[in-house]
């Protein structure tokens, strides 16, 4: 398995996981299931772990409990979260796509930068890569249970952005290498940061722009240090919820059967969510004294997007033929812009 592996001071305090080993047998009480996740429980994903635990507490009481825990609280990024559930230290993660791509190119498809200008784009594409995602779960020791979508990402900074020319000073939080990859060209310095570890980044100045949506900022409350936000819909990107293949496989055909309705009941609710999210983000924002630019001004959109450009091609020359045909396939169905 490729990536990075878990840090040996957060892997000293992990306990080789007995789910894996008890899954098959009868017990007096339920399984407790951790869940961890990277982002805030007020951001949309942070939601759908709090619903799936709530749907599964309500549907498999007494033998199933999910414990959510997020905002990084587990001491693991998304990176090594996704890796402590392929290796059964964890039972479940809820992990951004993009934050994956290293493991496999495909995981970043909804992460490409201004492919999906709309929500509904969102949906086809990931209606079009859905069996794609569950081959590549299961190849790397996960069983994909739900998805959520976050809100189109935008750009936070501590001075406003109208134009190109203001990026080349800002110093940009990425949230994966084909970000890093647009910003890079346009901006003084790029890099993936963990959202994890991102405050003390924030603190000594080593970072002042940030490419998140209105929900991850607003769970960290990014206006404290960056009261300007650029709505450039970058992309509409995915967080996978996933547990690990092990434990799945030993679980009975009714609780998977269980599960797998819950976690699409829980992708569902996260899409129907997505209708007003960015007016509720705003509406936060806008009360903590931000100032947001929507629409913004075309010469940087368009600065942006040809920034892009080589990006979208440098991930089709690494990406799988199978993941080529996925966004060849969803840009014949696409309507025009």
């Amino acid at each position: 398995m490729t990536g990075h592996s878990i840090t040996r001071r957060v892997a000293a305090r992990l306990i080789a996981a007995p789910f894996v080993l008890a899954a098959g047998r009868a017990r007096a009480e339920p399984l407790n299931l951790d869940l961890v996740n990277e982002y805030p429980a007020t951001s949309l994903p942070g939601e759908a772990d709090s619903f799936f635990a709530a749907m599964v507490a309500r549907e498999l009481a007494g033998k199933l409990n999910v414990r959510p825990i997020s905002d990084a609280r587990s001491g693991l990024n998304a990176r090594q979260q996704f890796s402590a559930v392929s290796l059964g230290t964890f039972a479940m993660a809820n992990t951004l796509g993009g934050a994956l791509s290293q493991f496999r190119p495909a995981l970043a498809l909804a992460a490409l930068p201004f492919q999906t200008p709309t929500v509904a784009a969102a949906r086809r594409l990931f209606d079009l890569a859905a069996p794609r995602y569950a081959e590549i779960f299961g190849q790397l020791n996960h069983r994909l249970l739900f998805v959520s979508p976050w809100p189109a990402s935008g750009l936070w900074t501590a001075r406003p952005v109208a134009g190109p020319r203001d990026l080349e000073q800002l110093r940009v939080r990425t949230y994966d290498a084909t970000g890093t990859a647009v910003f890079g060209r346009l901006s003084a310095h790029a890099e993936v940061v963990s959202f994890a570890d991102l405050e003390p980044r924030l603190t000594d100045g080593s970072i002042d722009a940030v490419l998140s949506s209105g929900d991850g900022g607003a769970g960290r409350q990014l206006w404290r240090r960056l009261p300007h936000f650029a709505a450039i819909n970058y992309a509409v990107p995915l967080s996978f919820g996933t547990i690990n293949l092990d434990l799945w496989n030993g679980f009975d055909t009714e609780t998977r059967a269980r599960l797998e309705a819950i976690g699409q009941a829980t992708t569902e609710r996260q899409w129907a969510a997505m209708t007003g999210r960015v007016e509720q983000n705003y509406g936060t924002m806008r009360q903590n004294g931000m100032t947001i630019v929507d629409p913004v001004p075309a010469p940087l959109v368009g600065a942006l997007q040809a920034a892009a450009m080589p990006a979208v091609q440098a991930w089709m020359e690494t990406a799988g033929a199978e993941d080529r045909i996925i966004l060849t396939r969803y840009k014949e169905l696409a309507p025009a812009r």
